[in-house]
Formats: structure tokens, sequence, C-alpha cells
């Protein structure tokens, strides 16, 4: 065991990755519309939905205030560190007789678990690199998730008490080994570009980021009619529901993430609000049977899979172009929380007014028409204010070795100079015209320069089609 923990100490990114899944682990079975807490308010004959909404309000102010406050990694190693404890006193109350302490642990341990996540950021942004945070967000969200199931299975099916001592486990686990992480980056080992932002890119990227928000914040609405509609009519077959219902978002991410082309985002992302649309439609037209299960979440569950990795990858390239990378993922997140919180609270209301499930699926396809409208307006913006940086959904990740191969061959046969070997290299990773430039100790004209002549070698027009070749080549090595 001292042997495999000193491997992971080395690799920080995977240590932060795992640490983070752990407790994310915990929190999407326990705080987050976890099944433990609805099984242990049913065991005490307190159905209503008030812990549920104090849990969402108060990570949603754990994710949006903590960024203000955590400025620094040894900061944040300290948040983390602190959050986690928090969340397993917290938890253990639960262990006790219902009462009002209940409510209050609720509230404690959903603002601190925001805290953690607006920390861990700090790692998020470090050790992986920009070629890295696509999958390094895909991983968090599929180890999350997997033991999400494992948990909320237990507790649906065996015992909640049971489930919620996995899932202290877990958290002490994580615990554990953010022990192990670094206080403070070795800027030798890792290093990211450093961009010098002028007004204008300044007002770019929070103009980008304010669109991005409000995109995040209204398709997030349908997961909440999604907790508070669709998963309770299906309520009925409890084995199926409890293990099944993540299993799509996570074979989608999975596919997502071991892709070796390049796919085109805006693509993706239409197709996934069209599985959602069609899954709203057969919510309307089909019956409550396993079959219609099968088809409603493997469509919906599919389609929020795309759409959480978009942006938490999107979230993480704004990283560079800001101080604090806990600000970026906080608002983000927690205008994910928002959007799960209001969508949950019209869920609630239809119930409530006697309404049918027509009314919740024609509110979902409204929000999927909104949505038709604002994500090219979303693309485009992205698009303009990265194109000469990283690549919005997925950029190139090859292997050292082979990108030196590929490298090699490509400057004989091409007739590459060792400039233009050198730009190609740092195009790769994701530098801007401006951070090769300084990288390079050359004018940003000269970049553009060597650019234009590496192109016109390739027969290409832009960077998308360097990484397609060296995707394409990486493809014939393996």
């Amino acid at each position: 065991m001292s042997i495999f923990m000193e491997k992971l100490k080395k690799d920080q990114r995977l240590l932060s990755i795992i640490s983070f899944s752990l407790v994310s682990g915990w929190l999407l079975s326990v705080v987050f519309e976890g099944q433990i807490l609805y099984n242990l308010m049913k065991n005490v004959n307190t159905e209503g939905m008030t812990h549920n909404t104090i849990a969402v309000l108060c990570h949603f102010m754990g994710l949006f205030i903590s960024g203000f406050f955590i400025k620094k990694q040894v900061t944040a190693r300290k948040a983390m560190i602190t959050s986690t404890m928090i969340c397993i006193l917290g938890s253990v109350i639960f262990f006790l007789p219902f009462s009002m302490l209940w409510y209050i642990s609720i509230g404690v341990i959903a603002f601190f678990a925001g805290a953690y996540i607006v920390s861990w950021s700090f790692y998020f942004k470090i050790y992986s690199q920009r070629g890295q945070r696509f999958k390094t967000a895909a991983s968090v969200l599929i180890y999350s998730n997997m033991l999400m199931i494992l948990i909320n299975g237990v507790a649906v099916n065996i015992s909640s008490l049971f489930g919620l001592a996995l899932a202290c486990i877990l958290l002490v686990a994580g615990l554990l080994l953010t022990f192990n992480l670094e206080a403070s980056a070795k800027e030798k080992d890792y290093c990211t570009v450093q961009l010098e932002k002028s007004h204008q890119e300044a007002f770019t990227s929070l103009r980008s980021l304010v669109i991005l928000c409000l995109f995040i914040l209204i398709i997030t609405i349908n997961s909440g009619l999604m907790y508070r509609v669709v998963l309770p009519a299906f309520s009925h077959h409890k084995l199926l529901t409890s293990y099944y219902w993540a299993i799509p978002y996570i074979a989608v991410l999975f596919l997502l993430k071991s892709s070796k082309n390049l796919i085109n985002q805006g693509y993706v992302l239409h197709i996934a609000l069209a599985m959602i649309g069609v899954s709203y439609i057969f919510f309307m037209w089909l019956d409550r049977s396993v079959r219609s299960y099968l088809m409603i979440n493997t469509l919906m569950l599919a389609a929020f899979g795309v759409f959480d990795l978009f942006w938490w990858s999107i979230l993480a390239e704004f990283f560079d172009y800001s101080d604090n990378p806990g600000k970026i993922l906080g608002i983000g997140l927690s205008m994910n929380v928002l959007g799960i919180s209001i969508g949950g609270m019209v869920g609630e209301n239809l119930f409530n007014t006697g309404e049918t499930y027509l009314n919740a699926s024609l509110i979902a396809l409204i929000i999927v028409c909104m949505m038709v409208v604002l994500l090219p307006i979303l693309h485009m913006q992205l698009a303009s204010f990265f194109k000469n940086d990283i690549f919005l959904f997925q950029s190139i990740d090859m292997e050292k070795h082979h990108q030196k191969i590929v490298v090699s061959e490509l400057k004989q046969n091409k007739k590459f100079t060792d400039r233009e070997t050198e730009i190609i290299e740092l195009l790769l990773k994701g530098y801007t015209y401006k951070a090769i430039a300084k990288h390079l100790y050359i004018s940003e004209n000269t970049v553009k320069y060597h650019v234009k002549n590496i192109y016109q070698k390739l027969n290409i027009n832009n960077k998308m089609g360097l990484i397609k070749i060296f995707s394409e080549e990486e493809e014939k090595l393996v």
C-alpha cells in the first residue's frame, strides 16, 4: 500500500481525480438528490422536500461564494481538508434519531461540499494541462457517478443506514488522499501558459462566461424536471431505477473520453438537445413500463452526460484567463445547481396543482427550443474567443513519444524548419500566438508568418486541420 501511495503522490493529477471522485460520490448519494437522505426521511415519516430544498440552496451558496475567498492553492488544500472533516461529522449526525439537527447538518455539509469543489479547481487547473482537462472532467464525472450508483443501490435495496456508512467511508478515504495533495505546485514540473490579458480579452472572456452560465442555467431546468417528474413516475421499478438510472450517463462520458477522433461539438450538442426533446415526447406518449423507462432514461441521461461534460470542460478552459479557477468553476456549477433547483420547484408545483405529465413535457420542450436558439450564439462566442487558443470540446492528447515520431516524420516529409517544428509543438499544447511569441522570444507577427507557412505546407486552413492530421497519424502508430 505504501508503494502505491508513493506512486500516487508523484502523479498529483491522478491523486486529485481519485480524491475528488470519492467526495463527489458521497455528495451525489447523500446531499445532492441522493437516495440516502430520501430514504432516511421516509423512515422517520418525513417525506416532504424541505431537506432537499435546504441542501440545494446551501450547495448553491457554497459554490457561488467560496471562490471569492479561496484564492491560492495552499488555501484550497486547507479548505478541502476542513470541508471534508465537516462533511464527515455532519454525515454521522444522520445515524442519530431524527431532530432539527438533521436539517442544520444538511445545510452545513451542502455548503462545505460546494467549498470543496471550488477548492479542488486549483488542482484541476494546475495538474491537468490543457489537453488533459477534457479527460480529467470526464474521469471525475464517470467515477463519481459509478460510486453514486453503488451507494444508492445499497440504500434503496438493502439499508439506507448501510448506504450512509459506505458514503462516510468514501469521505474518510477522500480525506486521507487529500492530505497527500501538494500545498503548492512545483512550477518546474507543472506549468501553465500565462496569458497577458488586454481589456478587450477580459471583456470578451467575461461575456463568453456569462453566456455559458446562462446556457447552463436554462438547460439544467430540464434536469430538475427529471428529478421531480420523470424519476418519480417510474419509482415502482425500484431495483431497475436504482441501478440503471445513471448507466447511460456514464456510458456516453466514457465514449466521449475514449474517442480518439476530434468531435464536432456543435453537432454533438445539437444531437443531445434532440435526445432530450425526444425523451420528453416519449414520456408524454408511452406508458410506465420497464421498456418505456429504458427508452426514456437512456436518451435523457445520455444527453445530460454530453452537456455536463461540455460545460465542465469549457469552464476548465476559462481557467487560463483567470487567476482564480475556483471562482470560474464555482459560479459555473452554481448555475447548474440553480437550474436544477428551478426545475425541481416547477415540477413540484405541477404535481401539487394536479397537472399531468403532459405539462412537464411541454415545459421541457419549450426549454429545448430556447436552447436551439441560444446554442449557435454560444458556439460562435466560444469559438471566436478560443479560436487561437484551445479546442472547445476535445483537443489532441497524444503520448509524447508518438507526438515526437509524427513531428519528426512531418518535418522530414514537408521540409519544416526547426522554428516551424517548435511552433507546431506549441500549437499542439494549446499555446496562443501571443504565448508562442513570448515563449520563443519572437514577435507575434513572426509567429503568424510561420503558421501561415505551416498551413500551406500541410494544405490546411486552420489549427483544427493540424489536430486532425496528428490524430490520424497517431492512429497509424497505435
